[in-house]
């Protein structure tokens, strides 16, 4: 593969269209400064995906568009196309000639295509992936390249060594990976947290929805039932109306004949009954002289009658207190018994409690011995661990030994070689000798001195920089568990207030109505908006609101009403709701006494927050309830109070009037009144947990800069104690051979061969040494390893005592359990023992008062005694007083009773008549009243029908079963379902369609949860194998281009030695590397000590050590070779036509040297200021020549 051509048009100062045609070999750019020859690298670049402008040498992306001249305008768009050669498929495409490209629009819009198809940026990207072609890549190389190798730190050369190891593409992948990594866990904690709320709604909608579906078949029932009892009934009273019309209308008549003759009678009645009434006056004058005597004597009479009847009841009492006294002397020596058996039993459970006491107290002492097991294994755990790491710090002193030899061994060497330098140069004046050997011994001191300095500070730098993984570590698990918790409530707020929004929790008919409100200004939103509870009491509270919690407020009864006929319109269900208006007057609590129980808290309603134009609202249907504080307390305020009071507890049992207690555990707790308040909490959470990502991740800046401040240091006194050690050993050198030449003066040349020996004995003693070291360092990794079998060890005996533990604690529980239970019968006897005793001071005391109140009676008894005695004599004195008086009374009343005999007739008749009118006029209203109550009954069933059901009489008839003919076994029926459904309570009928949707929605959640999970471990796998593979690539791509570098450095600078180092204590992923160049005849140093033209070598040797390992089908150079000299330009120019067996180059250029190595070469050149053009090869080839 190679690159056939370059098409440019509008880009930077390309304004006209301008093809370039490549062929294999070497093809040169030249032309004058600032003709635009490098804009053709930046169109490659641009081409290639290139997003960064800075690399384009521009300000924004629209810089890379022609911008006009004093003669042109500015052009709408810039246009790149390269085409390559793809014969032999080194691209992932089926096509032979791949053509690329881009466009981008001044307005911003941009647009790539692959041989004419638009496709993304990522398509590019991908298609050269592992080719060396790429914005990551080193097939274009320009000057910012090379100084990037040149100058910057360690671990900003990665790319171009990960894109020579092939691993960039896996790094992208890995990266992709853990991108959908973090997405995965992010929805895995967003649908786990919908889960969880969906979870609490399933259980309470289930049970409501089989309560729905009972209901909905017993109503269907009633239905039937209520139906043909209605049709039974209509047609019984139809047929009673029609007979009450008929006869109605007969007595009608026969009262208006009779009402006739009782008038007539009248007249003649009332004449006669006016002489009577004359002579009943005269009667009753006399009458009331007789009866002034006989009302003293009949009252006297009365007296001595209660008189009597008190002396006989006082007699009864006598004897029902004797009898009550002999009762209650039976009751006492019952309970007497009673006591007796009950100290008795309390006897034996005091023994018991006593021995299950010993007993736990036994079992807590077994388990405190395996803690403590346990606790001497954790030490002798971390106490393995503390030595593991001072195994391998001994081991790190022992290399750093063996690295000493090696340098030992290295001198050695190199005085070897000067020794047999020193046979030739024994001339010199002995004065001369001693005063030069004295100057370089305190020169060689001095340096000795800054060598020791510089060690020292060069160690404490590298104890610094040893701090900064550790710490950044920490830094980042605190920031992921900072990034996690924050992600994590995010995610459950979202859900929270999802479902706060969509009133999830709450009745379809409820959310139905709620998305309304947007449209309906009236609806002010259901119970839980309008009140706020503090957290202790939410429990209680929604417990006592029950399902009034999802009743809807409204502004007035017009909304409600509208709402209600909206929910009847589209068949949603049915709601309840609360208008402000209708409810003003909400009732009182009347019982206040209840308020000053033990353990009461308060009236529901006192304990919720609202606005005040709510508190009627509260009031309905808090106002009424008592807070208790748990549910001991609650029984005993009931039965005080004969079960009257309806009250809740904290812990949410509620106890009704009647009895009934409610209570258990709230396994499925949908919370609808605590969801604003954690909405809340977790906004203020949220922000919390941001400043601290925040601050968490500016200290992980502040670390890395210090980090990059310290390594720059330790390259510092690296680059400084290198350079004093190479005066160290100049000097020394320099010190020996004065030396040296002095001796070789004085001893001569057996001298010289002596000290030969000399050093020949101390590199065997070094070597000596290292077999030691050596040794040392083998015996370092075994106690490493006994070590760590010993830990491993004291692992496992760990686990067994953990679950030996894990025994013992369930042992001591359960012997909790037995003495927490004896205890409480212990206390139920107690309890009983002072029941006991109270009754028998109660018996003992009604037994004094009966008594007391015997002896009282007895005495009452003998005073009415007397009393009677003297009215006895009183009576008789009366009778002589009215014997005058009686003799006058006959004669006026036998005169009265000829009068009343002749009005008897007139009487009798009238009577009769009298008596056969209003027994008529009964009879009318009678037949009136029935026949309006049929009406009304017939009335009253047929609206009932139609309100409960719908249906008229006609319809209904449809409906009508001929085997239901008996009305009271109907009625039976009708009776027994209606307290069938009156005992299931409150049902919500939308719950059966509420609880399909929440199980589709659960199900489908549930699907999402398991693929989640399955997707987080495949792509944790993938991950994992993406690092494995890049780990062993990496290594092994290393070691071939640290020995290619070698081998093309040697061979561009004529010798010397080219080396690569990684940054040690680093992740081989991401760890710097060093480049260490020895040009011939210089000493081993670092890239920073070279000069301009040695270090822009030294980048150009490793760049073509890359090309020779894995070449990229074609490399634009950018005048990289500028800062060489005519020397250096003649051996670059040679390598680069050796690499063009296997790599296509195309070389921007000045230099004459890489020009005459050129195949052929392309002139740009502005014949028009600000336009570049092409200019012809025969126009270039004279320039040369001139």
């Amino acid at each position: 593969m190679y690159l056939k051509s370059i098409e440019v048009q509008g880009f930077k100062s390309f304004a006209n269209k301008i093809n370039f045609q490549f062929h294999q070999g070497i093809t040169g750019i030249v032309g004058p400064n600032g003709s635009g020859k490098s804009n053709v690298a930046d169109a490659v670049r641009w081409v290639l995906g290139e997003q960064r402008i800075k690399q384009l040498r521009g300000e924004s992306m629209q810089d890379v568009i022609f911008s006009g001249t004093e003669l042109r305008k500015p052009l709408g768009y810039a246009y790149v196309a390269i085409t390559f050669d793809n014969a032999d498929h080194q691209l992932a495409i089926e096509y032979e000639e791949v053509t690329v490209a881009r466009r981008l629009y001044r307005s911003g819009e941009s647009e790539y295509s692959i041989n004419s198809t638009p496709c993304r940026l990522k398509d590019v990207n991908e298609l050269f992936y592992d080719t060396g072609i790429g914005k990551e890549g080193y097939s274009i190389i320009g000057q910012g390249q090379i100084e990037k190798i040149l100058s910057g730190k360690p671990e900003e050369k990665r790319e171009l060594f990960d894109e020579a190891a092939g691993i960039v593409k896996f790094k992208k992948r890995k990266a992709t990976a853990q991108k959908k990594l973090e997405d995965e866990k992010n929805n895995l904690v967003r649908v786990s947290d919908i889960l969880s709320e969906l979870e609490k709604q399933v259980e309470p909608l289930e049970k409501q929805s089989e309560k729905a579906k009972i209901y909905l078949k017993k109503k269907e029932e009633l239905k039937e039932l209520d139906v043909n009892m209605f049709l039974l009934e209509n047609q019984r009273i139809s047929g009673q109306l029609a007979e009450a019309e008929k006869n109605y209308t007969i007595a009608q008549e026969d009262y208006q004949r009779t009402s006739s003759q009782y008038d007539k009678v009248r007249v003649e009645y009332d004449n006669i009954q006016t002489r009577i009434e004359a002579l009943e006056q005269e009667i009753e004058q006399t009458r009331e002289s007789l009866t002034n005597a006989s009302v003293t004597r009949g009252k006297l009479e009365g007296e001595l009658n209660v008189l009597r009847e008190q002396i006989k009841s006082a007699q009864g009492n006598e004897q029902h207190f004797r009898e009550r006294i002999a009762a209650i002397e039976a009751q006492i020596a019952q309970k007497e018994t009673e006591r007796a058996k009950i100290f008795a039993s309390k006897a034996v459970f005091d023994e018991k409690v006593q021995a299950l006491g010993e007993e736990r107290d036994k079992a807590k002492g077994f388990l405190l011995e395996v803690q403590a097991h346990i606790e001497a294994l954790n030490n002798r755990i971390e106490e393995g661990k503390n030595r593991i790491i001072q195994t391998l710090n001994d081991r790190a002193t022992i290399k750093s030994k063996l690295s000493s030899f090696d340098t030992m061994m290295e001198q050695l060497r190199i005085r070897k070689a000067e020794l047999n330098s020193r046979l030739l140069r024994i001339q010199s004046d002995e004065q001369e000798r001693n005063a030069e050997i004295q100057a370089l011994q305190e020169e060689f001191q001095r340096i000795s001195e800054q060598i020791t300095q510089a060690d020292s500070r060069l160690a404490h730098w590298n104890e610094v920089n040893g701090t900064f993984r550790g710490r950044l570590r920490k830094k980042d698990e605190e920031i992921k568990e900072l990034q996690a918790d924050y992600q994590r409530d995010k995610s459950k707020l979202d859900t929270i207030s999802n479902l706060t929004e969509r009133y999830e929790g709450y009745g379809n008919s409820i959310q139905k109505v709620m998305e309304q409100k947007a449209q309906n200004s009236g609806i002010i939103g259901v119970v839980a908006d309008i009140i706020k509870v503090d957290k202790e009491y939410e429990t209680a509270i929604e417990t006592a609101l029950g399902g009034s919690i999802q009743n809807i407020v409204t502004d007035d009864e017009e909304t409600a009403k509208k709402m209600i006929a909206f929910l009847k319109k589209n068949r949603f269900g049915r709601a309840t709701f609360l208008p402000l208006t209708s409810i003003t007057k909400p009732p009182e609590f009347r019982m206040q006494e209840v308020l000053r129980e033990q353990g009461v808290i308060g009236i529901a309603d006192t304990l919720v927050k609202t606005d005040p134009k709510y508190v009627n609202v509260a009031k309905t249907m808090l106002g009424r309830i008592v807070v208790v504080d748990h549910i001991d307390h609650a029984t005993g305020i009931a039965r005080k109070y004969h079960y009257s009071v309806r009250m809740v507890t904290l812990e949410g049992e509620l106890l009704v009037p009647g009895g009934a207690i409610s209570g258990g555990a709230f396994k499925n707790n949908s919370n609808l009144l605590g969801r604003r308040r954690e909405i809340a909490e977790l906004e203020e959470q949220l922000k919390v947990r941001k400043a601290k990502v925040a601050e968490a991740e500016a200290g992980i800046e502040a670390i890395k800069a210090e980090r990059n401040n310290v390594r720059k240091s330790i390259e510092e006194e690296k680059a400084v104690l290198q350079e004093l050690f190479i005066q160290q050993n100049t000097a020394r050198f320099n010190v020996v051979a004065a030396e040296e030449r002095k001796n070789e003066a004085e001893q001569g040349f057996d001298t010289l061969k002596a000290e030969q020996l000399e050093i020949e004995q101390k590199v065997r003693e070094i070597n000596i040494d290292k077999e030691s070291v050596f040794h040392e360092l083998k015996t370092s990794e075994e106690q490493e390893r006994e070590i760590e079998e010993d830990v491993d060890t004291c692992q496992k005996e760990l686990e067994s005592y953990r679950e030996e533990e894990a025994a013992k604690m369930g042992s001591v529980s359960e012997w909790e359990v037995e003495y927490s239970k004896m205890l409480q019968k212990q206390e139920f006897e107690q309890t009983n023992l002072e029941r006991i005793e109270s009754e028998l001071s109660s018996y003992q005391e009604e037994l004094a008062e009966v008594a007391a109140n015997l002896e009282t009676g007895v005495v009452e008894i003998e005073n009415k005694k007397h009393s009677i005695e003297g009215i006895e004599k009183t009576i008789q004195n009366s009778h002589t007083t009215q014997s005058e008086a009686e003799l006058a009374l006959k004669e006026k009343q036998q005169a009265k009773e000829d009068f009343s005999q002749k009005q008897k007739t007139f009487f009798s008749r009238r009577e009769e008549i009298s008596e056969r009118k209003n027994a008529l006029d009964k009879e009318v209203y009678r037949l009136q009243s029935q026949k309006e109550k049929l009406e009304e009954q017939m009335e009253s069933q047929i609206n009932y029908m139609w309100n409960e059901y719908e249906i008229t009489l006609n319809s209904a008839a449809v409906l009508r079963n001929p085997q239901m003919n008996d009305i009271p076994e109907l009625r039976r029926l009708v009776n027994t379902v209606k307290d069938d459904i009156r005992k299931l309570g409150d049902v919500n009928v939308n719950a059966i369609e509420d609880f399909k949707v929440l199980m589709e929605r659960y199900t489908f959640l549930k699907n999402q949860h398991d693929d989640l999970i399955e997707a987080e471990k495949t792509l944790e796998g993938i991950i994992q194998e993406l690092d494995t593979a890049m780990r062993r690539q990496f290594a092994e791509k290393f070691e071939e281009i640290k020995r290619e570098f070698d081998k093309v450095f040697k061979e561009l600078f004529g010798g010397g030695k080219g080396t690569l180092e990684l940054i040690e204590d680093e992740d081989i992923l991401e760890a710097g590397i060093r480049i260490i160049a020895q040009p011939p005849g210089k000493k081993l140093q670092n890239m920073m000590q070279l000069s301009g033209g040695e270090k822009s070598f030294t980048a150009i040797a490793l760049l073509f050590a890359i090309q020779n390992l894995k070449p990229s089908p074609f490399c634009l150079l950018d005048e990289i070779e500028a800062a060489l000299d005519e020397q250096n330009v003649n051996r670059f120019a040679k390598y680069l036509n050796k690499l063009t067996k296997g790599t296509q180059f195309i070389v921007i250029t000045h230099r004459r040297g890489t020009m005459e190595q050129a195949d052929r070469l392309y002139g740009i050149t502005m014949q028009e200021k600000g336009v570049s053009t092409l200019v012809s090869v025969n126009l270039v080839d004279s320039e040369l020549e001139d």
